[in-house]
Protein backbone atom coordinates (compact mmCIF):
# COMPACT_ATOMS: atom_id res chain seq x y z
CA UNK A 1 0.00 0.00 0.00
CA UNK A 2 1.23 3.46 -0.90
CA UNK A 3 0.47 6.37 1.46
CA UNK A 4 1.06 9.92 0.26
CA UNK A 5 0.27 13.29 1.74
CA UNK A 6 -2.39 15.04 -0.31
CA UNK A 7 -4.35 18.26 -0.73
CA UNK A 8 -6.76 16.62 -3.19
CA UNK A 9 -9.97 17.63 -1.42
CA UNK A 10 -12.16 16.27 -4.21
CA UNK A 11 -10.79 12.74 -3.85
CA UNK A 12 -10.92 12.94 -0.05
CA UNK A 13 -14.55 14.15 -0.20
CA UNK A 14 -15.47 11.25 -2.48
CA UNK A 15 -13.70 8.75 -0.20
CA UNK A 16 -15.43 10.27 2.84
CA UNK A 17 -18.79 8.88 1.70
CA UNK A 18 -18.25 5.38 3.11
CA UNK A 19 -17.30 6.61 6.60
CA UNK A 20 -19.94 9.35 6.56
CA UNK A 21 -22.63 6.83 5.63
CA UNK A 22 -21.67 4.69 8.65
CA UNK A 23 -21.98 7.71 10.94
CA UNK A 24 -25.29 8.79 9.40
CA UNK A 25 -26.72 5.28 9.75
CA UNK A 26 -25.64 4.94 13.40
CA UNK A 27 -26.53 8.50 14.42
CA UNK A 28 -29.09 10.07 12.06
CA UNK A 29 -29.93 12.64 14.73
CA UNK A 30 -26.40 14.07 14.41
CA UNK A 31 -25.28 13.36 10.83
CA UNK A 32 -26.85 14.67 7.66
CA UNK A 33 -27.04 12.40 4.61
CA UNK A 34 -23.87 12.59 2.52
CA UNK A 35 -24.01 15.50 0.09
CA UNK A 36 -20.97 15.48 -2.16
CA UNK A 37 -20.78 19.19 -3.02
CA UNK A 38 -21.16 20.28 0.62
CA UNK A 39 -18.59 17.75 1.79
CA UNK A 40 -16.22 18.78 -1.01
CA UNK A 41 -16.50 22.47 -0.04
CA UNK A 42 -15.88 21.57 3.60
CA UNK A 43 -12.78 19.53 2.83
CA UNK A 44 -11.50 22.30 0.54
CA UNK A 45 -11.48 24.59 3.61
CA UNK A 46 -10.22 21.97 6.08
CA UNK A 47 -7.26 21.08 3.89
CA UNK A 48 -5.94 24.63 4.28
CA UNK A 49 -5.57 24.26 8.06
CA UNK A 50 -1.84 24.00 8.80
CA UNK A 51 -2.46 21.60 11.68
CA UNK A 52 -4.35 19.08 9.53
CA UNK A 53 -2.66 16.47 7.36
CA UNK A 54 -4.48 14.34 4.79
CA UNK A 55 -3.07 11.20 3.22
CA UNK A 56 -4.33 9.21 0.24
CA UNK A 57 -4.06 5.41 0.32
CA UNK A 58 -3.38 3.56 -2.91
CA UNK A 59 -3.10 -0.10 -3.77
CA UNK A 60 -2.22 -1.26 -7.29
CA UNK A 61 -2.73 2.31 -8.57
CA UNK A 62 -6.29 2.40 -7.19
CA UNK A 63 -7.23 4.96 -4.53
CA UNK A 64 -8.70 2.96 -1.66
CA UNK A 65 -8.96 5.41 1.24
CA UNK A 66 -7.63 8.34 3.18
CA UNK A 67 -6.35 9.37 6.60
CA UNK A 68 -7.05 12.70 8.31
CA UNK A 69 -4.86 13.64 11.27
CA UNK A 70 -4.23 16.77 13.26
CA UNK A 71 -1.07 17.81 15.07
CA UNK A 72 -2.26 19.17 18.41
CA UNK A 73 -0.19 21.26 20.78
CA UNK A 74 -1.50 21.75 24.31
CA UNK A 75 0.55 24.29 26.26
CA UNK A 76 1.10 23.83 29.96
CA UNK A 77 -1.26 25.79 32.17
CA UNK A 78 -2.18 26.01 35.85
CA UNK A 79 -4.23 22.82 35.59
CA UNK A 80 -2.45 20.53 33.16
CA UNK A 81 0.94 19.57 31.88
CA UNK A 82 1.67 20.58 28.30
CA UNK A 83 1.86 17.96 25.57
CA UNK A 84 1.59 17.29 21.86
CA UNK A 85 -0.43 14.61 20.16
CA UNK A 86 -1.43 13.34 16.80
CA UNK A 87 -5.20 13.30 16.74
CA UNK A 88 -6.66 10.81 14.30
CA UNK A 89 -9.86 12.34 12.93
CA UNK A 90 -10.68 9.68 10.35
CA UNK A 91 -9.48 6.57 8.61
CA UNK A 92 -11.65 5.70 5.64
CA UNK A 93 -11.27 2.64 3.43
CA UNK A 94 -13.59 1.73 0.61
CA UNK A 95 -15.79 -1.22 1.53
CA UNK A 96 -14.09 -3.69 -0.82
CA UNK A 97 -10.70 -3.10 0.84
CA UNK A 98 -11.73 -3.56 4.47
CA UNK A 99 -10.59 -6.53 6.56
CA UNK A 100 -7.43 -7.00 4.47
CA UNK A 101 -4.90 -5.68 7.00
CA UNK A 102 -4.72 -2.15 5.62
CA UNK A 103 -5.96 -0.65 8.89
CA UNK A 104 -3.03 -2.19 10.75
CA UNK A 105 -0.62 -0.82 8.13
CA UNK A 106 -2.22 2.61 8.48
CA UNK A 107 -1.81 2.57 12.25
CA UNK A 108 1.85 1.57 11.87
CA UNK A 109 2.31 4.47 9.43
CA UNK A 110 0.77 6.93 11.91
CA UNK A 111 2.94 5.56 14.74
CA UNK A 112 6.07 5.94 12.60
CA UNK A 113 5.02 9.50 11.70
CA UNK A 114 4.53 10.30 15.40
CA UNK A 115 8.01 9.00 16.19
CA UNK A 116 9.49 11.03 13.32
CA UNK A 117 7.77 14.16 14.68
CA UNK A 118 8.88 13.25 18.23
CA UNK A 119 5.28 13.01 19.41
CA UNK A 120 4.59 10.18 21.84
CA UNK A 121 0.79 10.23 21.93
CA UNK A 122 -1.86 9.33 19.36
CA UNK A 123 -5.42 10.22 20.31
CA UNK A 124 -8.77 9.56 18.69
CA UNK A 125 -12.41 9.05 19.46
CA UNK A 126 -15.14 6.98 17.91
CA UNK A 127 -18.89 6.70 18.30
CA UNK A 128 -19.83 4.19 20.98
CA UNK A 129 -22.15 2.18 18.70
CA UNK A 130 -19.39 1.73 16.12
CA UNK A 131 -18.31 -1.71 17.34
CA UNK A 132 -16.08 -2.25 14.31
CA UNK A 133 -14.03 0.82 15.27
CA UNK A 134 -13.97 -0.20 18.93
CA UNK A 135 -12.59 -3.66 18.11
CA UNK A 136 -10.08 -2.25 15.64
CA UNK A 137 -8.64 0.28 18.09
CA UNK A 138 -8.52 -2.25 20.93
CA UNK A 139 -6.67 -4.64 18.61
CA UNK A 140 -4.19 -1.83 17.94
CA UNK A 141 -3.60 -1.32 21.70
CA UNK A 142 -5.52 1.90 22.22
CA UNK A 143 -6.84 2.29 25.76
CA UNK A 144 -9.68 4.40 27.07
CA UNK A 145 -8.63 7.12 29.46
CA UNK A 146 -11.61 9.45 29.34
CA UNK A 147 -15.35 9.05 28.79
CA UNK A 148 -17.49 11.60 27.00
CA UNK A 149 -21.14 11.47 28.08
CA UNK A 150 -24.30 13.42 27.42
CA UNK A 151 -27.88 13.69 28.57
CA UNK A 152 -30.63 14.75 26.21
CA UNK A 153 -33.40 16.77 27.86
Amino acid sequence: MKITISKDFETIARLNKSIHDIHAKLYPEYFKPYEENEIKATFEKLIQNEHFMFFILEEKEQTIGYIWIEIRDFPENAFKMGYQSIYLHQISLIEAERKKGYGTLIMKYIEDLAKKLEIDLIELDYWVDNKVAECFYEKNHFVKYREFVHKRI
